[in-house]
């Protein structure tokens, strides 16, 4: 398929876990430029890194990145990325893939996938998931659970351990079983642009709130998300000093 796609890149230099993120070294160049060059091998119309902070701009110019200054006062990452729509022109059928700028091992592959499966589809917005395998993934609140419907479109986000296999857990158990189709949320989207400028129009929904989600909100107006399961591993993002020393050590071995 010969999808069209726009890909943007949020980046904020806060982050509590983790000071200056994007700004990183991992193998003598900045964790930032790590994601860029994966986003281009996706092979999209173009690649845009989203900031509020110009320590990052003169990073992302100095290895020759695109960069658009972002307003600061953005209630979600979302609202940020509808204001990068609005800065590059982009036409309300435009296709936008949000790449989160802590992921410098995401595959290209999956940047596509997630594109062409928005464009294949006549749901608002696109995103992928992958299999739990273990107990410890399953009950914890910082792993995101989502379940489907036979279509693989999305019935609801969770933080919660869902759909919960009451007859087929047990306690103390180091895995599932394969048959309850428990699947983990990747924050990888593909939006088309004109549900971008709804969603910013919208109201924070109650569930959204509660679980702080905000794909929920899509759910919440009645609007469809296509889930799949991505086509290659998706390691995970670099959160803290051990995530980062394990990118590193993946880059270096």
């Amino acid at each position: 398929m010969n999808t069209a796609f726009h890909i943007v890149i949020p980046a904020r230099y806060g982050s509590s876990r983790l000071p200056a993120k994007p700004l990183r070294d991992i193998a003598g160049r900045p964790m930032i430029q790590w994601v860029y060059q994966q986003a281009c091998a996706a092979g999209a119309l173009g690649v845009t890194v989203a900031t509020d902070d110009e320590r990052i701009r003169n990073v992302v110019e100095g290895f020759g990145g695109e960069v658009v200054m972002t307003s600061p006062m953005h209630p979600s990452g979302t609202d940020r990325l509808e204001e990068v729509t609005r800065l590059l022109e982009l036409t309300d059928d435009a296709i936008v893939v949000n790449v989160q700028g802590d992921e410098p091992l995401i595959p290209p592959l999956v940047i596509r996938q997630v594109a062409e499966n928005l464009a294949a589809s006549a749901a608002a917005v696109a995103t992928l998931c992958e299999p739990i395998v273990k107990a410890e993934d399953f009950d914890n609140p910082n792993i995101v659970k989502v379940v489907t419907d036979k279509d693989g479109l999305a019935l609801y986000f969770s933080r919660a351990p869902i759909p919960w296999p009451r007859d087929h857990r047990l306690a103390g158990s180091s895995g599932l079983p394969a048959s309850p189709g428990i699947y983990r949320h990747l924050g990888i989207y593909a939006y088309r642009v004109r549900e971008l400028r709804e969603f910013v129009r919208w109201p924070v929904a109650g569930i959204e709130a509660a679980e702080c989600l905000e794909q929920l909100r899509f759910l919440w107006q009645g609007r469809r998300i296509h889930v799949a399961e991505a086509q290659a591993p998706v390691p995970g993002g670099v959160d803290t000093e051990e995530d980062l020393a394990r990118v590193v050590a993946l880059l270096t071995r």
